[in-house]
């Protein structure tokens, strides 16, 4: 315990109390975001005497605060359930505000707040992964990170509030309103430009993560990629792939990393063919409740994604044939790529992006009566958890007790065979969900949060 104190001192400035004179918080800072002296997590693995100086160091530039807890508390108005917004993988989450007066240079904003649950190890990886890749990676298309508190044995993420939530709340929600298609195009674009910005970076980033909980939509439907827990940095040098654990979402991860762990960004790439696929259709990537040839929906879908006479028969029912037939034909051709079993079949991020941009503006999209109206910005439900964290929706039973969902996170491979069968561990075991090893695979919410294969 005395070893493990250390060496977070060591890593993260303020950790600790007693250890640091000011009072004041700090403000961590980086180096430009592709810059290949971009520090990692693996620079972290060993830190000496002077680690925390160099940390400091090297990530001078990126406008990250350091918060104190009593800050967030006046945030979140002492974490008010009235701010709850809802529970996911790492903990509970909560809206706050920062006000103009709080912090010199910090403008006035709503945040959202996640408190960690840190009985793991594990969990302690992911928050400093998290603090370590956002803290350097700015980009249009991914979350911004404003903050973080590490005080004791408290560690909290200070993020933008985005006020639409996830893609997978719009696209799988009972009563949400059907997304159009220029809109879905428009979704797809933004996700793949942030994966093309990670993998074109000096020093590449593999997200390891990509699916429809962690696409999130501002106001404007601009979509930004969030929850960087698992993210690696990418092969150096003559080396083709990283070797790590298989961690992922059952449906979304690349068949040849789930059966040897070698990880590529070919591997992000077939998991966006995954997502442009449920944009496609509507449907979930694994939907237990549809008739078995159905549940899985790659290999559903793909057999008919080349053939244009089958194309109507996978397409949203909720776009009531309000979409671009050519668009339709391209962007399933894309998909049917992306998925290849073979990865050097599969196209670059940046290929994606030039297929993709141009099927926003088709207009062979035929005129009906279709009406689609946008759900208000603001969140007026407080049990609504917005989809950037991952956190499980809430339902009442007839009695008014309160039901969570859940994803399922896949477990370490033990054969060669891809199996997608999800486990289901109580959100409230704090052990099993901050080694992220486990999730449930209930039908997702725009709060679930899926499972890894670790």
């Amino acid at each position: 315990m005395t070893l493990m104190k250390i060496i977070w001192k060591s890593i993260v400035p303020g950790c600790y109390k007693g250890e640091y004179p000011s009072p004041k918080p700090k403000k961590v800072v980086a180096t430009k975001p592709n810059s290949s002296h971009r520090i990692s997590v693996t620079d972290l693995s060993y830190p000496s005497m002077t680690f925390s100086e160099d940390l400091s160091i090297s990530l001078a530039g990126t406008n990250l605060h350091v918060f104190s807890l009593a800050e967030l508390k006046i945030i979140t108005q002492q974490f008010s359930s009235s701010n709850f917004l809802g529970e996911g993988g790492f903990g509970p989450v909560h809206k706050g505000f920062i006000d103009d007066k709080l912090r010199h240079g910090l403008k006035a904003q709503p945040v959202a707040v996640k408190f960690l649950d840190l009985d793991g190890s594990q969990g302690h990886k992911e928050w400093l992964t998290e603090v370590v890749f956002l803290g350097q990676l700015r980009h249009p298309h991914l979350v911004k990170l404003i903050g973080y508190c590490c005080e004791e044995e408290h560690r909290l993420l200070v993020y933008e509030y985005l006020p639409r939530g996830s893609l997978e709340n719009h696209l799988f929600r009972r009563y949400s309103a059907s997304l159009p298609w220029s809109t879905r195009m428009k979704i797809a674009v933004g996700a793949a430009k942030g994966l093309a910005f990670l993998h074109e970076a000096e020093k590449p980033v593999i997200y390891r993560d990509f699916k429809a909980s962690n696409i999130l939509l501002d106001s404007d439907y601009n979509a930004k990629l969030s929850d960087f827990g698992l993210a690696k940095d990418g092969p150096e040098g003559d080396d083709t792939h990283v070797s790590t654990r298989v961690m992922g979402t059952h449906g979304y991860a690349a068949p040849e990393y789930v059966m040897t762990g070698h990880l590529t960004a070919m591997s992000d790439v077939y998991s966006f063919g995954v997502v442009l696929l449920e944009l496609l259709t509507g449907r979930r990537s694994v939907d237990k409740n549809r008739p078995p040839r159905e549940q899985n929906l790659v290999e559903w879908a793909r057999p008919m994604l080349n053939d244009s006479r089958k194309l109507n028969r996978i397409m949203d029912p909720r776009l009531e044939g309000q979409y671009s037939e050519m668009g339709t034909k391209k962007a399933a051709a894309l998909a049917y790529q992306c998925l290849s079993h073979r990865p050097r079949s599969r196209p670059s991020m940046t290929t994606v992006v030039k297929t993709l941009e141009p099927l926003q503006d088709f207009d062979d999209v035929p005129i009906g009566t279709f009406v689609y109206t946008a759900p208000p910005d603001n969140h007026s439900n407080n049990n609504e958890m917005p989809k950037e964290f991952d956190a499980p929706k809430k339902r009442e039973n007839g009695n008014g007790h309160v039901h969570r969902n859940h994803h399922h996170r896949l477990h370490p491979v033990k054969s060669p065979r891809y199996s997608p069968k999800p486990l289901s561990p109580s959100l409230h075991d704090h052990k099993q969900r901050n080694g992220r090893t486990s999730g449930s695979n209930s039908p997702p919410s725009h709060v679930k949060r899926p499972g890894i294969i670790a």
